[in-house]
């Protein structure tokens, strides 16, 4: 690989903060649905039995993540040309899943914000979903149509920063009040078929889908162009494993709390995403007392709005580029860029306004859909760094054993659902 990045010195060393920033992106988009539903519903049901594999699955899937940035900061090419160096399949194939799941994601992650937001606007104001949710589509449409990269870069840390914080004080509160588990309470058992589903939609957005390594080496790509201090592979890295690190870190606080508010309670779990949030809600105010529902409602709506604008920002970039690449284009062009913000953002917005009853079932079905195509993504981005000389061995391993792990859970997953084990 020809490298486009200046030489590791000692004078080079502030440039890792320079880079600062693709990573952060990255782990906001991370923390959203996996984090906030899925993990947080991991502890209401399982306690902590699930947090090992919570771990597994992040480190499993670490290498796959992590060639997105190793194969920008060594060619300077984003993934998604590399797709394209693989061959016009791989590219149309990555266009058409960018495509879907920039809808479904957006819509998704778009309903969950904008039902957390009810919380914080006063119900005398009478403001309906759909008002909300146009309302914070629109501010994500300004946000990323006006400022562009500079804008996303500045917002995303101070949401990640502020979550962070609000997310270890809200798990220390819980944990302070003491367990809520009932006297007598049976743990049940996650491992077995029956859980098989709930067990692939949550690794499938864990810490978030494999394509959004891809993302993330067009935000490289963005910030070197935008700061060229940014270019260095040492940096690159750090910034990427700092965002893994606190993605992964934060996994482990939300399944904390679902075990500290709801495992053992002797309610109903609503698995539907949509209708998890006011129950989530219900039961932290019965738990540590209504005054703190606005703390937990702030912590949820900064994980999920900052998944709103980076899903946003990070499918149209996808997609323009994909785009552009099979037209046979020289440039990545802002304006196409802006349009597919826009075309994401009002079709996601249309789905919450007309379909949201059917929203549950889709972001589930985006999750799964997510695990399944893992294997294909992992593959991908692994074949385009495994010749480099600078890849070290242990990354080799954990690449190859990470494969095995994707591809024999979801036969298995396939296999149950075709009804032949089980």
């Amino acid at each position: 690989m020809s490298t486009t990045t200046r030489e590791n010195s000692p004078s080079a060393t502030p440039s890792r903060w320079a880079s600062l920033g693709p990573g952060l992106l990255m782990a906001s988009a991370a923390i959203g649905a996996s984090h906030l539903v899925a993990s947080t519903q991991a502890g209401a049901l399982f306690g902590w039995q699930l947090v090992g594999l919570i771990i597994v699955a992040n480190i499993l899937k670490y290498p796959f993540f992590r060639f997105g940035p190793q194969f920008t900061a060594e060619t300077g090419l984003s993934l998604v040309e590399g797709y394209a160096r693989k061959g016009k399949a791989y590219l149309v194939i990555f266009f058409i899943l960018c495509v879907y799941s920039s809808v479904v994601s957006t819509a998704g992650v778009a309903l969950l914000c904008t039902v957390i937001l009810m919380y914080l606007v006063p119900a005398s104001w009478g403001i309906t979903v759909p008002v909300l949710a146009a309302l914070l589509m629109g501010i994500t449409w300004v946000l990323l149509v006006g400022g562009h990269y500079k804008a996303l870069d500045g917002v995303t840390k101070l949401i990640l920063v502020g979550l962070s914080i609000s997310t270890v004080v809200a798990v220390v509160m819980a944990a302070a009040q003491g367990a809520v588990r009932e006297p007598g309470f049976i743990d049940p058992s996650p491992w077995n078929l029956a859980t098989l589903a709930f067990l692939v939609a949550l690794i499938g957005w864990m810490p978030a889908p494999i394509e959004v390594s891809a993302l993330n080496s067009l935000w490289i790509k963005a910030k070197v162009k935008e700061n060229p201090e940014a270019a260095q592979t040492k940096g690159i890295l750090f910034d990427f494993n700092l965002g893994f690190i606190v993605s992964t870190v934060l996994a482990v606080f939300f399944v904390a709390l679902g075990v500290f508010v709801q495992y053992g309670s002797g309610e109903d779990l609503e698995m539907a995403g949509g209708a998890y949030i006011p129950q989530l809600m219900s039961m932290y105010g019965a738990a540590i007392g209504q005054w703190a529902v606005p703390l937990m409602a702030l912590v949820a709506f900064a994980a999920m709005f900052g998944t709103v604008i980076t899903v946003v920002d990070g499918y149209a970039r996808a997609s323009a580029e994909s785009l552009r690449l099979l037209r046979g284009q020289a440039e990545f062009s802002r304006r196409a860029k802006d349009l597919w913000i826009t075309g994401i953002s009002v079709l996601g917005l249309a789905i919450v306004v007309w379909m949201s009853a059917q929203l549950a079932d889709m972001l589930r079905y985006a999750m799964i859909s997510a695990f399944i195509t893992a294997p294909v993504f992992a593959w991908l981005n692994f074949s385009l760094v495994r010749k480099d000389a600078t890849l070290a061995p242990a990354l080799r391993w954990l690449a190859w054993i990470g494969l095995v792990f994707l591809a024999g859970f979801t036969v298995l997953f396939l296999l149950n659902l075709a009804g032949l084990v089980g």
